[in-house]
């Protein structure tokens, strides 16, 4: 039975000790807790700081990464410069071709001229279409068969300076909505008297009863700095046969 009660006493002395420690060690890991704080909020502010610094830096360099261009030179001006250097005016004359000297202009704007478009398919003559000055036939320009495959064609003059990224554009309307639309790149080409040839890719007509019909449409022609050379806003058919001529 001492046993018993110096367990008792014993457990009751220790107690007592665990409340003083337990309130210092609460009264310590307050204390640990606010220097934690203080120094997470100085770790956070330093950390805001140097990421404010860092984007300043990063739209620094995005500035001084921008493409600087040069002075831009008409055609004539560039064949003409360092004309005496026989590797630079070789190296011109691989990059420009055949450039025809009476086509080039002193203007930095390329001029490109559509002269004629035409349609081509297996079996028929090709069918040529007339471009009016304003860009707009009158009535029905031109009839499809169905299910028919078929190819644009164009000749083209380009004068003055070089005529970069050209390309050729489509959208058709029936019934007053749009059912497709579709674009090709032409290319890059340089001043020549002689007229470029360019041939498009095949497509195919739609057929059945629902696709014939008569249809709208706009077609440009636009470089790589979207001024267009030609606009034409014109009606055409889909019918069980080619048109009789």
């Amino acid at each position: 039975m001492s046993l018993a009660i110096g367990a008792v006493s014993s457990s009751k002395n220790m107690g007592f000790d665990e409340n003083e420690e337990g309130e210092k060690s609460t009264r310590e890991i307050e204390v640990a807790k606010q220097e934690s704080d203080d120094e997470g909020g100085k770790i956070s502010r330093q950390m805001s700081e140097a990421s404010l610094y860092a984007t300043d830096h990063e739209e620094e360099d995005d500035e001084r990464s921008k493409l600087q261009l040069g002075p831009q030179y008409t055609l004539k001006e560039q064949l003409e410069k360092d004309k005496d250097d026989e590797s630079l005016r070789r190296w011109k004359e691989q990059l420009l071709g055949s450039v025809d000297l009476n086509n080039v202009g002193e203007t930095l704007e390329p001029d490109v001229k559509i002269f004629c478009l035409s349609i081509i398919s297996p079996g028929i003559s090709d069918i040529v279409l007339p471009i009016p000055e304003d860009g707009k036939p009158k009535g029905i320009w031109f009839t499809l068969k169905e299910g028919s495959k078929y190819k644009l064609k164009f000749s083209f003059q380009v004068s003055n300076n070089i005529v970069s990224g050209l390309k050729y554009t489509n959208t058709v309307w029936k019934t007053g909505i749009k059912v497709d639309s579709s674009k090709e790149m032409i290319g890059t080409f340089s001043p020549q008297r002689e007229p470029y040839t360019h041939i498009m890719h095949e497509e195919t007509t739609p057929s059945g009863m629902f696709s014939r019909g008569s249809y709208s449409a706009r077609s440009k022609f636009l470089d790589d700095d979207n001024k267009c050379y030609l606009e034409i806003n014109y009606g055409f058919d889909i019918r069980k046969e080619w048109a009789s001529t």
